[in-house]
């Protein structure tokens, strides 16, 4: 396995790390013997050349056999790309990250700027101290980076909506910071601009302690699309009755009731969705 190539969405190749794998695996809960034993597992069907998306299906496959709560956390990158394909579930849950962080959160706002053009939002969001306007930008590759361009567009955009008032919540607020928020990752030139221009970016692996993946793991704030005895022909339906996290639905196991599902699979969800969150029945 020393030499071994694996095929990124994007098409580029990059060498498998073994210990890379055994992290992110540890990282979502699995303990370090099980963690070796997905791997050891899948070692013998592993080859040069192999995409990455299959050598995700194989680890996360033989995970789920051990324990399916870890495997829905070691599916997250995944999970978020299913919020998609156009991105609304994603600002709806960008929306509850800055919900559970004491923030009011709106999204899909239309806002006009000091130049009189106006201006989609996806999500508008205040703590009374701060009035922040959040861009996102979802992408179906999971591999995709945001280039440059984005954040300077963004900048645009949002020295048009600063020191203006908007309402909202019942008050009246002037835009205070400015957020670019993706499911992708960042160039680097992306990262130098925006902190220069004290724009705040938020993406699967940046900043460090604040990503998408640590603020998820840290607050718990797994999508139900990290389920895996949910149903991929039911998810939209419970998105759809604004069930975003896995949280709310463990709160509110009801929403199940609309499901053609019987009510073991219906416990089998919910005891899941309980252990994702660190609860037990």
């Amino acid at each position: 396995m020393e030499h071994l190539q694996v095929k990124k969405q994007s098409g580029d190749f990059a060498s498998f790390s073994k210990e890379r794998l055994i992290k992110s695996l540890l990282n979502s809960g699995a303990n370090k013997d099980d963690a070796e034993k997905v791997y050891n597992i899948i070692e013998k069907s592993l080859y040069n050349g192999i995409p990455t998306k299959d050598l995700y299906e194989k680890a996360f496959a033989t995970l789920k056999n051990i324990k399916s709560s870890i495997a829905a956390k070691y599916s997250l990158k995944r999970a978020l790309q299913k919020l998609g394909p156009d991105g609304f579930y994603f600002e709806k849950w960008v929306a509850k990250i800055f919900e559970t962080q004491g923030y009011q959160a709106i999204t899909g706002q239309t806002l006009e700027g000091k130049s009189t053009v106006t201006h989609e939002v996806d999500v508008v969001a205040t703590n009374k101290k701060d009035f922040l306007i959040c861009e996102c930008k979802f992408r179906n590759d999971i591999d995709a980076k945001i280039s440059v361009t984005t954040p300077m567009y963004f900048l645009a955009r949002f020295e048009d909506l600063k020191d203006k008032k908007f309402s909202f919540f019942n008050d009246n607020f002037v835009a205070t910071k400015g957020f670019l928020i993706t499911n992708a990752f960042f160039t680097s030139d992306s990262i130098n601009f925006s902190n220069y221009y004290h724009i705040n970016l938020i993406s699967w692996n940046y900043p460090e302690n604040n990503s998408l993946k640590k603020i998820t793991d840290d607050y718990a704030l797994y999508p139900i699309t990290c389920l895996t005895c949910l149903p991929e022909e039911n998810i939209k339906e419970i998105l759809d009755k604004e069930c975003i996290l896995v949280s709310q639905l463990a709160q509110n196991p009801t929403v199940l009731n609309a499901l053609n599902l019987d009510q073991n699979h219906k416990k089998e969800i919910i005891k899941e969705a309980l252990e994702i969150i660190g609860k037990n029945l």
